[in-house]
């Protein structure tokens, strides 16, 4: 698991205090999550305009545009591949074949054809598409869940920010708090939400530990922690870190996050309609997570780089988990009232090129791509732009990822023009684009 708080107290002889409470995963009582809730107190100045919260399907690798939402049957072979095409619920709009489930759904949803991504690299992908601000060696820019952490905070006792899986590349700090601080950053869960014995670390108690046994250790905690305020020369960060400790406390033993976690609570058949594989589950725990209070869910899923064997691993891997727990995703949002106030958008790196290469994959390509998008206002069975013979560009209403970002911080009611600080004082505008204008 990624910790948000990377800086760690240390007594004289330079022993961690964390090494001085061993009680298993819980990490001296959340010692691995204190840094994810050190804006805790800023809780009661969330901004309260709009109320609408945001799950992000991030798909690492970048997923062919051509390959899914933007065929080009009548293109040559060299360029439409292997698939065929199925007509969609809209006239005149069709999918690849292998989207049946999401040709039938497209009322529910939008897809934006004319997306420019203005990159083709990884991890530049993962810093740029999930901050909508072009790489900056000289500062990370923060994600959507970051920002909304920082300016929203706390609803529950669930953190505000969090993400499932660790397809998130971080060589240029791409989904994290950049300059905004660590204590944004997401609380990650690397788990398996499709295991039989699925538990998070720092959250589930391990077998023995139960809650007379957790305030005893509280209290040993305590103890040592007294004793050694007394030689230390900083009680301020003492002080910082009794908070973070509680809020962690009260996160492990909030009766929300027992539900969140607890998928084993579903109706079965509404978990084999999400699919019986991790990114089915974790869509579901998504869901769940957004009923138990946190604004921003990212379901991150990996192995989207088809340089080579791309008809086979879109046909027989990539695609039907996404085809089944989308559409799933968002008949279940929608079935419990959910939809009007959870924006769903589906992300990636780039779009991949026109021609297939002598592997029989796609590589990468920064000039085009496809985005897909549902719930808070946006109008379902709609398709925006398009892109020319072969899809290497766009040729109508053309979009790029600043505007994608303006989208996203519009539709959860966070202002464009809102001014954040680094920590040496810099002002940085929030962001430099506009609202796609058919999803408004």
């Amino acid at each position: 698991m990624f910790n948000p708080f990377s800086a760690q107290f240390r007594d004289c002889d330079g022993v961690h205090r964390r090494d001085l409470l061993k009680i298993g995963v819980l990490g001296g009582l959340g010692l691995t999550l204190p840094g994810l809730f050190a804006r805790r107190a800023a809780a009661d100045q969330i901004r309260t305009s709009q109320d609408v919260n945001c799950i992000v399907i991030w798909t690492r690798g970048g997923t062919s545009h051509h390959d899914t939402f933007d065929p080009k049957p009548d293109a040559p072979q060299s360029v439409r591949g292997e698939f065929g095409v199925v007509d969609t619920t809209v006239p005149g709009v069709k999918f690849t074949e292998i989207l049946p489930r999401m040709a039938r759904e497209l009322k529910r949803f939008s897809v934006l054809r004319s997306w420019n991504p203005k990159n083709g690299g990884h991890g530049v992908a993962d810093q740029y598409v999930l901050s909508g601000r072009p790489v900056n060696p000289a500062l990370i820019y923060p994600t959507y869940g970051s920002v909304v952490s920082h300016q929203k905070g706390f609803k529950t006792r669930m953190p505000p920010f969090v993400q499932l899986g660790d397809n998130v590349d971080r060589v240029n700090g791409g989904g994290t708090a950049g300059y905004l601080g660590q204590e944004h950053n997401p609380f990650e869960i690397h788990a398996n939400p499709n295991a039989d014995k699925f538990a998070v670390r720092d959250i589930t108690p391990p077998p023995g530990v139960d809650g007379a046994r957790l305030r005893r250790r509280r209290g040993m905690l305590e103890t040592m922690d007294a004793l050694q305020r007394q030689a230390d020369v900083r009680p301020g960060a003492f002080e910082a870190m009794d908070q973070h400790q509680k809020a962690a406390l009260n996160l492990i033993t909030a009766p929300e996050t027992k539900v969140a976690f607890n998928l084993g609570d579903e109706d079965p058949r509404l978990r084999d309609r999400y699919g019986r594989n991790p990114f089915g589950q974790s869509c579901l725990l998504a869901r769940r997570l957004i009923e138990a209070g946190v604004r921003l869910v990212t379901v991150s899923d990996g192995g989207w780089d088809t340089h080579a064997g791309n008809f086979a691993s879109l046909k027989t891997n990539l695609v039907p988990r996404i085809d089944q727990g989308f559409p799933a995703l968002l008949a279940d949002l929608e079935d419990r009232g959910m939809l009007d106030t959870t924006l769903v958008i589906w992300l990636t790196d780039f779009g991949r090129t026109p021609k297939v290469n002598s592997a029989g994959g796609r590589d990468h390509w920064a000039s085009a791509g496809s985005i897909v998008a549902a719930g808070a206002g946006i109008p379902g069975g709609t398709v925006i732009g398009r892109t020319d013979e072969e899809g290497g560009r766009p040729t109508h209403d053309e979009y790029f990822t600043e505007d994608v970002a303006a989208t996203i911080y519009t539709k959860l009611g966070i202002p464009l023009e809102l001014i954040t600080t680094t920590p040496d004082g810099r002002p940085i505008r929030l962001n430099e684009g506009r609202p796609i204008r058919e999803w408004m």
